[in-house]
């Protein structure tokens, strides 16, 4: 197994868009295998709604969690525009093929993730718990508590943890996820490789970390409807991102 961090290539400022717009046209090509990513991203994070509405003080945290582990769960969407990019067919079955013959270093990334998301629900509990003493009946009046009351302070902390939280996964997880796909490489030097990329490519990627916001909170203000376009239209811009980004001569292709 190849160990070399690959190279990373510099794109211009508004690649983004073409991103966007290749994974557009993925997203229209392949139809329904794609839609039923965001289906299901969308109905996950109604369970969680349902859930953590029973104690609420940890929505905050599991729904910011639950974004963490996007990355991995765009699993099949990158398989889908690979398939399209090689000119065959992209069928449902081949996502479900793509999961089922998931590698170490892809589980051991999504467990990674998925650990980095709990202790972030851990760490909201905590700061919910710690520096509030007031008690509130709805989410609404802890909104009002924390954006026109006293709780101003204790939001912008979260926020600053929140974004560096968000940063750290954003630069580790921005291509490494797609290249582990694609090709036979270990772990580290994915994730090394995708933090090159982001280093590399400074405007450009905070471009795109600046679109996936704007595209998460868009989708959460249409209570949650917008994942079914956003998250496949995400997905697969990621896959030209990593085309564009990673220099993959001499690394072979994943079996």
């Amino acid at each position: 197994m190849n160990v070399a961090i690959p190279n990373a290539r510099i794109v211009d400022t508004a690649r983004p868009l073409q991103w966007l717009a290749r994974g557009w046209r993925d997203f229209l090509t392949v139809g329904w295998p794609s839609v039923a990513h965001g289906v299901a991203v969308t109905a996950g994070g109604w369970v969680i709604l349902a859930v953590t509405l029973v104690f609420w003080p940890l929505l905050p945290g599991t729904f910011s969690g639950f974004v963490l582990i996007a990355p991995i769960l765009a699993t099949g969407l990158y398989e889908l525009s690979r398939l399209r990019g090689l000119g065959r067919p992209a069928e449902f079955s081949d996502v479900v093929a793509s999961w089922r013959r998931g590698t170490r270093p892809l589980v051991q990334l999504g467990l990674l993730l998925l650990a980095a998301a709990t202790a972030w629900v851990v760490v909201s509990a905590l700061l919910f718990g710690l520096f509030v003493s007031e008690r509130f009946a709805t989410p609404a009046e802890f909104l009002r508590y924390a954006l026109v009351s006293q709780g101003q302070g204790l939001f912008a902390l979260w926020l600053v943890l929140g974004g560096l939280g968000s940063a750290v996964v954003f630069a580790l997880t921005a291509v490494s996820v797609p290249l582990l796909l694609d090709r036979d490489i270990a772990l580290r030097p994915a994730l090394l490789a995708s933090v090159r990329a982001v280093g590399d490519n400074p405007v450009a990627m905070a471009l795109w970390a600046g679109i996936i916001l704007a595209a998460t909170m868009l989708s959460l203000a249409t209570g949650l409807l917008g994942f079914i376009v956003t998250i496949p239209l995400i997905g697969h811009a990621t896959w030209h991102a990593y085309l564009d980004l990673v220099d993959t001569d001499g690394l072979p292709l994943r079996r």
